[in-house]
C-alpha cells in the first residue's frame, strides 16, 4: 500500500518533494495545497489537484502524511501546530536555537489531537544532527564542528525575503578554509561562529526602498546573521536570474576526537555532503521520512518526534529481511 503524501506549499522544497516522490514506487502525491491561486500553480504530475488550502482540512481521510512546505521565519511556527491537530506532519524547521520550543509547541497539538509529527527534517537539522549524535557517542572525547557551504541556504534567503522592501534574496554560507584545516589537522579549537563562517547575500530591492535600512536589518537579524561577517550586495532582478537561479550546498561535519587508555590516538569521523540542489536533496530526506511517519503513525505513534527518535528501518521501502541481506 502505497504512503499517500499531501505537499502544503509549492515553492523550490515543495518541488523537491514532488520529484523524489515519482522516484519512490511506494509513495504517492494525492495533492498540492497553496495559499495562491490553485489555478496559478503548475505542478509536474499529472491528475494530481492543486486546492487551495482553506480547503486542506476536506483532505483529513486521503492522505497519510502532510508535508509542511513554508519557511521556518514565519510559516511553520503556526502551521505545524494548527495541522498536526488534523494529519500525521512532517516539516524542516531549520531555526536551531527556537527548536525546542517548536518542538514543545507540536509535541502538545499532536498529543492533544492523537496524531504524529515529525520536525526539523532535512541534512541539517537532519543528516548532520544524526550524525553529530553518533559520532559524540562513538568519541566521546572530543569536539564536533560543522561547515555549511559554500552554498544557498533556503531559510536564510527566505528571512531576507521576508524584509520589508525586498522583491529577492539569496544569502550563501561561506565556510573558512583555515578554520577546516586546523580541525583536520587533529586540533580542537574553540571557534565562535564567525571564525567558521562567513555569509553572502543578494539582494534585489524594491525600487526607492532605503538599501541601508536593508542592509543593516539583515546584519543585526538574530539566529540568521547577526553572530556573523556578512556582506550585502545589491543587485538588478535579471542579474539574479542570470547568475543565482541555482541553488547548490552543501557541508561538512567533523568530529575531532581520541582513544586509547591514555588518549594517545587521534580519531576523525567526517560526513559530508555535496548538493547541485538543496531542496531537491531537502525534498528527497523528507520523502523518506515520510514513508517512515506513516509507518509510525499506523503502529499508534502519537506526539512530535525528531530525526534522533526514528529507527533507519523504518525509512527504506525494502523489508527487514532485504535490508540484512543486501546493505547489512
Amino acid at each position: 500500500m502505497k504512503t499517500r503524501i499531501g505537499i502544503l506549499g509549492y515553492g523550490n522544497l515543495g518541488r523537491g518533494i514532488e520529484s523524489a516522490i515519482r522516484q519512490s514506487e511506494d509513495l504517492e502525491l494525492v495533492a498540492v495545497f497553496t495559499r495562491r491561486d490553485p489555478k496559478t500553480v503548475k505542478i509536474h504530475t499529472e491528475q494530481v489537484p492543486v486546492v487551495a488550502l482553506s480547503e486542506a482540512l476536506d483532505w483529513k481521510d486521503k492522505i497519510d502524511v502532510m508535508v509542511l512546505c513554508g519557511g521556518s521565519a514565519t510559516d511553520l511556527p503556526t502551521q505545524t501546530p494548527e495541522y498536526a491537530r488534523h494529519f500525521t506532519v512532517i516539516n524542516s524547521f531549520d531555526t536551531h536555537a527556537k527548536i525546542p520550543a517548536h518542538f514543545e509547541e507540536v509535541d502538545r497539538a499532536a498529543k492533544e489531537s492523537g496524531h504524529l509529527a515529525i520536525i526539523s527534517l532535512g541534512w541539517d537539522p537532519g543528516l548532520f544532527s544524526l550524525n553529530r549524535m553518533m559520532s559524540t557517542a562513538i568519541l566521546p572525547q572530543g569536539k564536533n564542528y560543522t561547515f555549511w557551504g559554500k552554498g544557498v541556504s533556503q531559510g536564510h534567503s527566505d528571512a531576507v525575503r521576508r524584509i520589508a522592501g525586498v522583491l529577492d534574496a539569496r544569502q550563501y554560507t561561506i565556510p573558512v578554509d583555515s578554520a577546516m584545516t586546523r580541525i583536520r589537522g587533529g586540533e580542537q579549537p574553540a571557534f565562535t561562529a564567525r571564525e567558521m563562517h562567513k555569509r553572502e547575500v543578494f539582494v534585489v530591492a524594491v525600487e526607492g526602498a532605503d538599501r541601508a535600512v536593508i542592509e543593516a536589518e539583515i546584519k543585526n537579524m538574530p539566529n540568521y546573521f547577526a553572530d556573523y561577517d556578512t556582506e550585502v550586495h545589491f543587485i538588478t532582478a535579471d542579474e539574479m536570474r542570470e547568475k543565482h537561479a541555482e541553488l547548490p550546498h552543501g557541508g561538512f561535519v567533523i568530529r575531532s576526537g581520541v582513544t586509547g587508555f591514555d588518549g594517545g590516538h587521534r580519531e576523525l569521523i567526517e560526513y559530508s555532503v555535496k548538493l547541485d540542489s538543496n531542496p531537491e536533496f531537502t525534498g528527497a530526506v523528507l520523502a523518506a521520512y515520510a514513508r517512515a511517519a506513516h509507518r509510525l503513525a499506523a503502529e499508534g505513534q502519537q506526539g512530535c518526534k525528531t530525526i534522533f527518535d526514528i529507527a533507519p528501518a523504518y525509512l527504506s521501502p525494502l523489508s527487514a529481511e532485504d535490508l540484512r541481506a543486501q546493505l547489512l
